[in-house]
């Protein structure tokens, strides 16, 4: 079960969250906040897996609530603004739901985190061999071996792979992928790039080489993924 929150100050919004919640056989309703504060709080002693997030609230709203936990559930904003969107994916945020939600809508984004949190929490001994990810209305596995780099686009990133000329394209974060990938094996080198260490052939003060003649940029913030690179020998 995904426990979770739902936080809206306007009551049929909440109403309406918690009946779809209750309608999700994995979703496990702990707490409802008609205020960011009351929410904050809870959140800061109560930690659970998922939050449904409205964005304005009066005192407190749903993006200064994220800026101040310092550990974050799963986050869904459920706002009627459109405006927030952007700024909501640079926090991170799994999913973003323009009012009214119809239940499908709601559903889908339920379906994205009970995918992201069974990668994240899953114990079986594949783990460290294939990831899974929502591509073409279908989930996808991926072996983790042929990942030759991983490109972040905004709200969503493109996977490319060995012996494919076609990017697996999925709504996540470049952060939730990372967080999937093993960093023995990947490491972040640019704000908008993640390479498979072992396909690197070529390392230079700028930008890194991968099988294939592909060209990656090097950006100088990431110097500890800089060093991972020069210490792991690339795949013959």
């Amino acid at each position: 079960m995904i426990s979770c929150i739902a936080v809206d100050d306007e009551k049929y919004a909440l109403d309406l969250l918690t009946d779809n919640i209750s309608r999700v056989p994995f979703l496990e309703l702990k707490e409802t906040f008609r205020n960011g504060v009351d929410a904050l709080h809870y959140l800061e002693k109560n930690p659970v897996d998922l939050a449904f997030l409205d964005i304005q609230m009066p005192v407190l709203n749903g993006l200064q609530i994220l800026r101040k936990l310092q550990v974050r559930p799963m986050i869904v904003i459920v706002s009627a603004f459109k405006s927030y969107a952007l700024e909501s994916y640079e926090l991170d945020v799994l999913d973003y739901l323009l009012k009214p939600v119809s239940y499908e809508r709601f559903q889908r984004a339920a379906n994205k985190a009970n995918d992201y949190f069974q990668l994240k929490y899953a114990k079986n001994g594949q783990r460290n061999d294939y990831i899974f990810v929502n591509a073409d209305y279908r989930l996808v596995k991926i072996n983790i071996d042929t990942i030759l780099y991983i490109e972040g686009m905004k709200d969503y990133v493109k996977i490319f792979v060995e012996n494919s000329s076609k990017a697996i394209v999925t709504k996540l974060s470049l952060k939730m992928v990372e967080e999937m990938l093993p960093g023995d094996r990947f490491a972040r080198i640019h704000k908008s790039f993640i390479v498979n260490v072992r396909k690197v052939i070529a390392l230079q003060k700028k930008k890194v080489q991968l099988h294939g003649d592909i060209i990656i940029p090097l950006s100088s913030n990431y110097r500890e993924a800089y060093h991972q690179l020069m210490e792991s020998p690339a795949e013959n």
